[in-house]
C-alpha cells in the first residue's frame, strides 16, 4: 500500500507499545515522539491500545502527549487518565479464570510457569519466580505473592497471563486452551512469544479501537490508522484503514498488514507515521 490523495483522512492513530514504540530500552526513542508530536499538530489524535496494565502504560500515555482514554489489557480497560472515567472494563468470570489457574496447577506446568493475576489494576502471583520479578521490573509494577491465586477469585479479574521460558511450550499451552476454550469464552493471544493471555471473549485491540473510533469521537474505521507488533495487534490491524505492521512482527501479523515498516530497533513506527501521515 501507497499513500495517496483517494484514501480518506485519517484522525485517530493508535499505536502498541511493547515491539512497537518501546523496544529494548523500554523507552519511546526520540524520532516516534517527533514523529507522534507532527503528526498531532497536523491535527491528527494519537492513543495507545497495549495488553499491559493501565497502570504501567501511563507513562507512555503522557509521553506522547495523548489526549484521549487509554485501551489497555488488550482492550479490556479503557480509561480516560484526565478524567478518570471507566469508559469499558470487561471482566473475565470467576469461573472461566479457576478452570485457567486449574489448568497451570496441572503437576506438568506448575513448575514451568509463572501465572499472574490481574484485580483493580494490581498483580497478584503465586510467588515471586525470577519470570515474575523481571516482568515487574520492566512494566514498573510491583507483583503481590499471595500462594494460591484461586484464593482472589471472590473477584472477577481482567485478564490472567501464563509466562514461561521455552516458546514452543507456549505455543503448545495455548493450542491446548484453545481447544478447552471455545472464542465465544475467551479471547486468548499473545503478545510476546513466551506470553498466554486471557480475558473475556469480546475483548481485543479491534473492539477497543471501534470503540474509540465510533463510540467516542464518532469517526470510521477509514479514518483510523493502528501499528502493531504481535498477535494480539491482529484485530486492530484488520479494523483499521491503514494497519501497519511492524519488521519485528510475525509473518501472519505482517500478511494481514497494509503495510510492514521497520523494526522497533530502526523506528520503523516514525517511518510509518511519516510515511502516511507526513
Amino acid at each position: 500500500m501507497q499513500p495517496n490523495s483517494s484514501k480518506a483522512t485519517i484522525h485517530l492513530l493508535v499505536l502498541d507499545i511493547d515491539g512497537t514504540i518501546a523496544g529494548v530500552s523500554n523507552e519511546i526513542r526520540e524520532p516516534i515522539k517527533q514523529a507522534v508530536q507532527a503528526a498531532q499538530a497536523k491535527g491528527i489524535q494519537v492513543a495507545i491500545a497495549t495488553g499491559r496494565m493501565y497502570c504501567s502504560a501511563l507513562r507512555f500515555h503522557q509521553a506522547i502527549g495523548a489526549t484521549l482514554p487509554l485501551m489497555a489489557y488488550q482492550g479490556a480497560l479503557i480509561k480516560d487518565p484526565t478524567t478518570e472515567q471507566v469508559h469499558r472494563h470487561w471482566t473475565l468470570s470467576a469461573r472461566l479464570a479457576a478452570d485457567l489457574l486449574d489448568y497451570y496447577e496441572q503437576p506438568a506446568l506448575r513448575d514451568q510457569l509463572s501465572v499472574h493475576l490481574y484485580i483493580d489494576d494490581q498483580l497478584y502471583v503465586r510467588e515471586l519466580t525470577a519470570d515474575s520479578k523481571d516482568y515487574g521490573y520492566r512494566t514498573s509494577v510491583i507483583p503481590i505473592p499471595v500462594g494460591d491465586l484461586r484464593s482472589l477469585l471472590d473477584q472477577e479479574p481482567t485478564k490472567v497471563l501464563a509466562l514461561g521460558e521455552d516458546p514452543m511450550l507456549m505455543d503448545r499451552v495455548l493450542a491446548e486452551l484453545r481447544d478447552r476454550h471455545p472464542a465465544d469464552e475467551l479471547y486468548l493471544t499473545k503478545s510476546v512469544p513466551i506470553f498466554v493471555e486471557a480475558t473475556n471473549p469480546l475483548v481485543n485491540k479491534g473492539t477497543a479501537v471501534q470503540y474509540l473510533a465510533e463510540n467516542y469521537l464518532g469517526i470510521a474505521p477509514e479514518n483510523v490508522m493502528v501499528i502493531g507488533d504481535n498477535f494480539n495487534d491482529l484485530e486492530m490491524i484488520q479494523y483499521a484503514g491503514i494497519g501497519v505492521a511492524m519488521g519485528n512482527a510475525p509473518a501472519a501479523v505482517k500478511a494481514a498488514a497494509d503495510w510492514v515498516t521497520l523494526g522497533v530497533e530502526a523506528n520503523g513506527a516514525a517511518v510509518a507515521i511519516a510515511e502516511f501521515l507526513l
